[in-house]
């Protein structure tokens, strides 16, 4: 695409979106805060979270129950937290064909990207000519957050469960939170079982990772927390990891646009509000673009744009919070800004996008062109939507089916080469003051 016509503005500036540009003077300050909010760790949150986390631990079903009257309205039985096969086969009988054939393209989608990414076991001989290797096996037991509220995740169901499936885990339990009367989603509940899921249960929030993590009497505990959530939900699963795993830090949502004068304005605001839509109000969104036309048309098309959009009051609390649009010197220095943002979605937009996306390293994921906009990646493409938010992608990786396979080192040794180790060994024992590490070795060759 060409250079993006200069268009005169049809409408004001959205009240609380904040526009930074390289030649201002505090520049560096404003670039400074867009980076800096985060509700990964929000004290206040953190409080909250390890409050309700405690209380399940020290009161298991009951604290789960009383807290789902709390946060959802329902009043359950501990015998009711269980969806029930009844409520399986009524979920399948009120699937559309419209909704069967998208969840089976997804599906399909999700599971052929996750069979080629899956780790197999390999062996080999190390220097003394022993037998050396891996093997993978799958999580037994996994569970597998659905966020629900006022936007049921139906793709998340096929995003994360789909891969345990793959990678062979014999229990998938998923938590995911009941309306008022108590019922979930039918469109999850359907989408959950074609995935494969064995158990699900209608508890949402900190408290569904807390029973996840330390078990109830309903629900067994697990052995790894998979799916993302609200601020509440990942801060639950940082404060309980090390009692089980997880996968990552996946939060309210963010997206990064990068973009020079060949982006599409239109595109770019409706990819925008997108994000801006999931409605918890830490969500975050930035654009950074060498074009001072591509910035004002962005800034038009966003305020015309959300005049039609229902979820409207959702989005305007995250432009007025945290939507950014940043316009800088350089595609190298947007670049690097985006680095340091590592934002969970990052659309590239410029000429060359996929020599440009090389240097980008923190992302979850890259979206490259004008044609390729994030909801393909949350919905159908095939890599899972589960991705590092909050500036997380620093350190975590979205998704993947390997994350559900466990990795374990094989050694196995004959008389030939434990000889041929037996010198090194007694070395390193007797650096360490181990002495019983040498001999278990020597008095074999002995």
């Amino acid at each position: 695409m060409g250079r993006v016509l200069t268009l005169p503005l049809l409408s004001p500036s959205l009240p609380g979106m904040k526009i930074v540009r390289h030649t201002d003077a505090n520049y560096s300050t404003k670039v400074r805060e867009a980076a800096a909010d985060s509700s990964l760790f929000d004290v206040e949150i953190e409080q909250r979270t390890r409050a309700i986390l405690d209380d399940v631990a020290a009161r298991g079903d009951a604290a789960v129950l009383d807290f789902t009257e709390k946060f959802d309205g329902a009043r359950l039985a501990p015998d009711q937290m269980a969806v029930t096969q009844a409520e399986f086969m009524a979920a399948s009988l009120k699937a559309d064909e419209a909704l069967r054939a998208a969840v089976a393209e997804a599906g399909a989608n999700i599971a052929a990207f996750a069979k080629k990414s899956r780790r197999k076991d390999w062996s080999g001989r190390n220097s003394h000519g022993a037998s050396v290797g891996e093997k993978f096996d799958p999580f037994q037991r996994v569970g597998v957050y659905i966020p629900g509220g006022t936007a049921p995740l139906v793709s998340t169901a096929l995003m994360t469960i789909t891969l345990a499936k793959v990678a062979g885990c014999r229990e998938i339990v998923v938590t995911t939170p009941c309306g008022r009367d108590g019922a979930v989603n039918p469109a999850i509940l359907f989408a959950a079982r074609a995935a494969g899921a064995t158990e699900v249960y209608r508890v949402g929030g900190a408290q569904a990772i807390a029973a996840l993590a330390y078990g109830t009497k309903t629900i067994r505990r697990v052995q790894k927390i998979f799916g993302p959530g609200n601020a509440y939900v990942s801060m639950a699963k940082r404060l309980v990891f090390g009692r089980v795993a997880i996968d990552l830090l996946a939060g309210p949502s963010d997206l990064l646009v990068l973009a020079d004068d060949t982006a599409h304005p239109r595109y770019v605001a409706a990819d925008m509000l997108a994000q801006a839509e999931h409605g918890s109000g830490h969500e975050r969104v930035w654009l950074l673009t060498t074009s001072g036309a591509v910035l004002k048309g962005v800034e038009r098309e966003i305020a015309l744009q959300l005049r039609t959009l229902d979820r409207r009051p959702l989005i305007q609390r995250v432009l007025d919070r945290n939507t950014w649009l940043i316009q800088v010197a350089t595609v190298a220095d947007g670049v690097a800004l985006a680095n340091q943002l590592a934002p969970e979605h990052c659309e590239v937009i410029t000429r060359a996008a996929r020599r440009v996306s090389g240097g980008i390293v923190t992302a979850g994921a890259i979206f490259l062109g004008n044609w390729s906009p994030t909801a393909l990646g949350d919905y159908v493409a095939g890599p899972s939507h589960v991705l590092p938010t909050d500036g997380a992608g620093a350190s975590f990786a979205g998704l993947t089916v390997d994350q559900f396979q466990r990795r374990t080192s094989v050694v196995e040794y004959g008389s030939a080469s434990l000889k041929k180790a037996l010198k090194t060994v007694k070395k390193f024992a007797e650096l360490e003051g181990l002495g019983a590490h040498g001999r278990s070795a020597e008095l074999r060759v002995k």
